[in-house]
């Protein structure tokens, strides 16, 4: 977690194992550099109340850090705060908007991203990551007979840009996102049209301008993760 190496517009190297644990029909392990998350996606039933009788199924999320997944040990209720239900909601907002919930014949789909070891970025690893366990949970519901076919409308991923000296940086692990003037998390689907872009001047205002650079940027990494996602399912 020292300097970055890195050219300004590469990605950290990225792996994407699916099936890492055996209890969920979607498992995956994604790793960004020093950054891991493990997203499990499970198959419910059953949609919340105020949904039942609409004819639709229903996507939510649930976001954490475990507590060694930081050098300053994370209290294990940091995952009802503000912060985490924060980056919940963004993760099952995005998830949503990539699924056809009239397809999901009243199934709820619960994922979970829990950081096992944070250097930057975990929120847009947390997204990359859950697209593919929601594609493997739908897969099997699928297989099992609970829909006639996976409901999902396009692919999904999400990645760090920023402004740090100036320089427009892709990918922010730690080391940069500390250092970062303008810090932006942009969420994107396969087709490129954008779902969310969250970004924040952490000292002085940034430009349209700048703002269109990061965008591009942001945009061509994304382009690379849906690349690895269409390897790992056959998309």
């Amino acid at each position: 977690m020292g300097h970055r190496e890195r050219p300004s517009t590469e990605l950290r190297p990225v792996r994407i194992t699916r099936g890492y644990t055996d209890m969920t029909p979607g498992s995956v392990l994604i790793e960004m550099g020093e950054t891991r998350v493990l997203c499990t996606a499970g198959v419910d039933e059953d949609v919340p109340r105020w949904m039942r009788d609409s004819g639709k199924g229903w996507v939510t999320a649930e976001y954490g850090m475990l507590p060694g997944s930081s050098p300053q040990r994370i209290r294990r209720d940091a995952y009802t705060g503000g912060r985490s239900k924060e980056i919940s909601r963004l993760i099952g907002r995005a998830l949503r908007s990539v699924v056809r919930l009239e397809g999901m014949e009243q199934l709820t789909i619960r994922v979970d991203c829990d950081v096992l070891q944070a250097d930057g970025g975990t929120r847009t690893a947390a997204i990359t990551g859950a697209w593919v366990a929601l594609h493997d949970a739908l897969s099997w519901a699928k297989e099992q007979g609970l829909v006639n076919e996976v409901p999902i409308l396009d692919q999904l991923a999400a990645i760090s840009v920023g402004l740090v000296d100036g320089r427009v940086l892709l990918d922010l692990e730690y080391v940069d996102d500390v250092a970062a003037e303008v810090d932006l998390n942009v969420v994107m689907t396969g087709r490129g049209l954008l779902v969310e872009v969250q970004g924040t001047a952490e000292g002085q205002p940034f430009t349209r301008h700048e703002l269109e650079q990061m965008l591009d940027v942001a945009e061509q990494g994304i382009r690379e993760l849906l690349a690895v996602q269409q390897e790992i399912v056959g998309a």
